[in-house]
């Protein structure tokens, strides 16, 4: 059994180590090695991902594909997912995630009933996780359609907005309360880009 590490962000701009540490510490206290690292900068809503599928190529049945979160692999729509967990199942692949504690237990299973138990239960969770992850990805492009819409009634619109992915990325990040500094290190934008995105913020909640 080999374990295989993937990194995704979504624009150029987001650092895809970011989780690197994260996900090596996880596989040092689970003993578990990690072979290779896949790391893209491709959004999770588009299933043509070169070095997801590359990983995929490379993996033989029982090797394990590490994530940091489930919604890493996929922000899929319905159908998309439903090919991806296809490829994945026919290869008899193991997703390990560490945000899914049940799929932990995949990484050292003493008997095949266990083993399919597990196997069943942690698909299950998987579909629901991939699912909020969906939803959470449709709602931020509502929220993102709306205010442009409220900024046109205003006669605040400048245009179509510029990379869509890392505005979004910075609107949660302000959300969870990071600083202007903490947002510029982890992504590497300029302030002027969080502050545009502050603002906008500001209004939509207003």
């Amino acid at each position: 059994m080999r374990a295989y590490g993937y990194l995704r962000a979504s624009t150029k701009e987001q650092d895809a180590n970011r989780a690197k540490n994260e996900l090596a510490g996880f596989a040092e206290k689970m003993n578990l090695k990690v072979s290779s690292w896949f790391i893209e900068n491709e959004t999770g809503a588009k299933l043509n991902r070169p070095e997801l599928f590359r990983l995929l190529e490379i993996a033989e049945a029982g090797d394990i594909l590490l994530v940091e979160q489930v919604d890493r692999i996929s922000r899929l729509n319905s159908q998309d997912w439903e090919t991806l967990k296809r490829i994945i199942s026919e290869k008899e692949i193991r997703i390990v995630s560490i945000d899914l504690p049940t799929s932990h237990k995949l990484i050292d299973t003493s008997d095949e009933f266990t083993e399919r138990m597990l196997s069943a239960f942690n698909s299950m969770m998987l579909d629901m996780l991939a699912a909020i992850a969906r939803k959470d990805f449709t709602d931020r492009r509502r929220r993102q359609a709306q205010g442009v819409q409220k900024a046109k009634e205003q006669g605040k619109y400048k245009g179509r907005p510029q990379n869509i992915e890392l505005q979004l990325k910075i609107e949660d990040l302000l959300k969870d309360g990071k600083s202007y500094n903490y947002i510029q290190n982890l992504i590497g934008c300029s302030r002027h880009t969080i502050s545009k995105v502050n603002k906008r913020l500001k209004s939509f909640n207003a």
